[in-house]
């Protein structure tokens, strides 16, 4: 069992993604040829904890993969990325997590997600990572596995003053009340804090009002992001003061499934590596 004290600890989802790239996106029952096809590597709580790795981070994932080919693939893609998998369970009752998308020429996608492993993370899987997130300096989770699981994973680390941060993604319409007081930072986009609050985000100034809605609730800070328009920032510090806009450098959308790094996968090395002998 580790005694290293990390950074990050992500308790999350990982994903693998079949993506097909085509002209447009096909009709029920329609079959279109494509142009390109790739298989890359998602899922919220992965994404989040690489792109963390690469910013410098010492950072551990606790998350449940597959005892298969897609499993072993992404094991070996955390390795290669720094990424800790001490914590990274394999299960034979479910296969790895998988998304299926297609890409069109303008970028928009379709996409069906099959959460497999990622439904078994529960709380021995946690017990088992507890030393690393009753030491780690951030933990974050989402909702890409059991609501449950990253309920409690909030839980243990703030009981163990660290600090968390809670991705409510995908979301869901009712949300246990305890993830907000749970949540040293509470981060979702515009789509997400309206579901959840009501309120709805047309302007960066309704933002800030769904964001005085989750502060009410119990978070001690709020995070909503609003895509090109950059996100509001709250604190429960500063309860009385005005949401803080941060804007962004606006950039030209290319496709947003695609990673930070386009870099080809262990299935992909492979498969080329033959065609080439």
């Amino acid at each position: 069992m580790t005694e290293e004290a990390f950074d990050v600890v992500v308790v999350g989802s990982c994903m693998t993604d079949l993506v097909s790239q085509a002209p447009r996106l096909p009709k029920a029952g329609e079959t279109i040829h494509g142009h390109k096809f790739f298989i890359g590597f998602g899922g919220k709580g992965a994404n989040q904890c690489i792109q963390a790795a690469r910013m410098g981070a010492k950072t551990a994932m606790v998350c449940k993969v597959g005892k298969d080919f897609f499993g072993e693939n992404y094991i070996q893609n955390f390795k290669d990325n720094g990424v800790s998998t001490e914590f990274v369970g394999q299960t034979v009752d479910s296969a790895t997590g998988a998304a299926s998308i297609i890409v069109n020429d303008a970028g928009e996608n379709a996409i069906v997600i099959v959460a497999g492993a990622n439904l078994l993370l529960g709380g021995e899987d946690l017990r088992r990572a507890l030393p690393a997130l009753s030491r780690a300096k951030v933990m974050v989770c989402q909702l890409e596995v059991s609501p449950d699981t990253s309920l409690q994973a909030l839980r243990l680390s703030h009981e163990n003053n660290v600090k968390t941060i809670f991705n409510p993604a995908p979301a869901i319409p009712v949300l246990d009340p305890e993830f907000y007081r749970a949540s040293d930072v509470f981060c979702c986009n515009e789509s997400e804090a309206e579901l959840l609050t009501g309120v709805a985000v047309a302007s960066i100034e309704d933002a800030g009002r769904a964001g005085q809605e989750l502060l009410r609730r119990g978070c001690s800070s709020v995070i909503i992001t609003l895509g090109s328009r950059g996100c509001v920032v709250l604190s429960a510090q500063e309860p009385s003061s005005p949401s803080h806009h941060v804007p962004t450098k606006p950039v030209t959308t290319v496709d947003t499934t695609r990673k930070a790094s386009d870099q080809p996968t262990s299935l992909q090395q492979k498969r080329e590596q033959a065609e080439n002998e």
